[in-house]
């Protein structure tokens, strides 16, 4: 037998459909979608992004200002000098010096040329910085893992029979956090005692070593495969765990070599000057093909385009040096930061959870 189906009343079904109406509303004004709206907004912003990359935590007008201050001052003196010259093409128009230029069939056509020209070879310098900052940056990435890998192995491999081993492995573990301190150093071309980075993060003699070498990272991979070889020779880790530990000392060595690569190979010269000589061809032609339709407001629109051209270029001279000082530059203090509280944090929470590993054998 079958059940009837129960047919709601016209009045009826529209209560019901007034009441999920109602209901869908207050859902979607609801305090917990209205907060992850804004948080979703807050982490697409300026200030976000900023806090997460070098970890510094500024208004968006302060990260405008920063990110923007290295690159406006250096074009600035260029553009106002393209902006005059809008101007005194602008009287010479006024007073007739020009009418030849309107001859010139072919001028429109020959600044149409140089502004492909010039744009395709801007966005392939743009793209070239772009790929040595973000190789850059992939080393780095893989010098925090291999810092890290490296650490916990020397703590967790290397067995400990005296007091004093506890004190060389800690100590071990704080050079290899060093190496990432002395290659940043090494990069930028700043002295190895540069705000006493290194002094905290090794002994005095080895700090004092340091200051005297030619290449302070190769010298601490030295002092930290001799490390390990004492500790193979004295039998507190076996021949698998020594290569297992030398091979992520290598790693660390080849992106140090990587990370030189970049450092001493620029982009050629030779590109530049001719990116440089095309970009002031086309701004000294510009303002004469301008003039005829524009008339005194030449400059201005010579110094505004001037500005976006230049301002590209000069973007793409920032980036392809990723390991300066600049704020464009890569964080290598936020990320050397990182890497030393990671090692310490190791150091500190390693006994003790240890000791509660061993507590809950001995309890099963």
């Amino acid at each position: 037998m079958t059940t009837p189906i129960k047919m709601f009343p016209p009045q009826q079904k529209r209560t019901h459909k007034s009441k999920l109406a109602s209901l869908k509303q207050k859902l979607g004004k609801s305090p917990v979608q209205h907060f992850s709206r804004q948080k979703l907004v807050a982490l697409r912003s300026y200030q976000h992004k900023f806090l997460s990359y070098t970890g510094e935590q500024l208004s968006w007008l302060q990260v405008i200002s920063r990110v923007a201050g290295t690159v406006v001052p250096a074009v600035l003196g260029w553009v106002l000098l393209c902006g005059v010259y809008g101007i005194f093409i602008s009287l010479l128009n006024y007073f007739g010096y020009l009418s030849f230029v309107q001859e010139v069939k072919a001028l429109p056509n020959i600044a149409v040329a140089l502004n492909v020209a010039l744009s395709l070879l801007l966005a392939f310098r743009t793209n070239t910085a772009h790929e040595r900052f973000w190789e850059g940056r992939k080393l780095w990435g893989a010098m925090v893992n291999t810092v890290r890998n490296l650490a916990r192995g020397i703590w967790l491999t290397i067995e400990e029979r005296q007091p004093t081993d506890r004190k060389q492995k800690e100590a071990s573990m704080r050079l290899v956090s060093s190496f990432a301190v002395a290659m940043k150093l090494h990069l930028r071309r700043d002295p190895m005692n540069l705000n006493d980075e290194l002094k905290s993060l090794m002994s005095q003699p080895k700090y004092c070593r340091i200051q005297q070498v030619n290449h302070g990272p190769l010298e601490i991979s030295f002092w930290l495969g001799d490390y390990l070889q004492h500790q193979y020779e004295r039998e507190h880790l076996n021949v698998f765990q020594l290569q297992d530990l030398h091979k992520l000392l290598n790693d660390m060595v080849d992106i140090l070599g990587g990370c030189e690569r970049i450092l001493k190979t620029p982009v050629p010269l030779v590109y530049t000057i001719t990116l440089k000589l095309l970009l002031i061809a086309y701004l000294m032609i510009m303002p004469l093909q301008l003039v005829n339709t524009l008339y005194w407001w030449t400059g201005p629109a010579t110094a505004f385009v001037s500005l976006i051209f230049l301002v590209i270029n000069e973007v793409g001279s920032e980036i392809e040096e990723p390991f300066g000082h600049d704020p464009n530059d890569l964080p290598l203090d936020f990320i050397c930061n990182t890497i030393k509280r990671n090692v310490e944090d190791l150091i500190e929470q390693a006994t003790s959870s240890r000791h509660m590993v061993e507590s809950r054998i001995s309890n099963e």
